[in-house]
């Protein structure tokens, strides 16, 4: 499905060109997205990575899918996108560490911080994947600026990825679209079989 330039970076296997579409919405203090975030990684990056089986043939897009009940998804979700526009290629790499620290931001370890507190967590998290030199950058991208109401740098971004879950009607994460359509035959559960299986079933060009 579409995708607006600035977010070229949430293709994390495939070639952009690929004929098919594997949108994946997840939400990183998600229990069942980090489930499905790693069965991503070892499976679905190496079939659809350039030279992979289906590398050519398949793009895999991770969607930002921010869950308000959860009151640091709105944040996390701005830190992935903040690595994306400062560290494009450290995307992916840094979502499987936001994954694997995923409790720290659960509703209660975050409910006696405050909102800076969690940037600033965040900031140490990025500046472990992406490096100190690029570490301020992503902090101004997420520093609030202008008007008391007008959000950060990536704002914008936060409300294409939003607008584009509600224009799809996806509600929860994990949540996979096949080109276009929800593929509800998709559990966070899958592993490298029933990924195999699935692909073979699909592609067909």
């Amino acid at each position: 499905m579409a995708l607006q330039p600035s977010l070229r970076p949430l293709i994390i296997a495939g070639s952009a060109h690929a004929p098919h579409t594997l949108d994946i919405f997840l939400d990183y203090v998600c229990p069942f997205s980090a489930k499905m975030a790693l069965a991503i990684e070892s499976v679905l990056v190496p079939l659809c990575a350039d030279g992979g089986k289906y590398g050519d043939k398949v793009k895999v897009i991770f969607r930002p899918q921010v869950q308000p009940w959860h009151a640091s998804s709105t944040f996390v979700h701005e830190a992935g996108l903040a690595v994306a526009r400062v560290a494009p290629q450290q995307f992916w790499p840094f979502a499987l560490a936001l994954f694997k620290q995923q409790g720290e931001y659960f509703d209660i370890p975050t409910s006696t911080i405050t909102p800076l507190e969690v940037r600033t967590k965040l900031t140490k998290l990025a500046e472990s994947v992406i490096g100190s030199s690029l570490a301020n950058d992503f902090k101004d991208l997420l520093e609030l600026k202008g008007s008391p109401n007008g959000g950060n740098a990536v704002t914008d971004d936060l409300k294409y990825t939003i607008k584009f879950s509600r224009q799809n009607s996806i509600h929860v994460s994990p949540t996979v679209l096949w080109d276009g359509l929800v593929a509800n035959e998709v559990s966070s559960s899958w592993g490298e079989k029933e990924w195999n299986e699935f692909l073979a079933t699909k592609v067909a060009i």
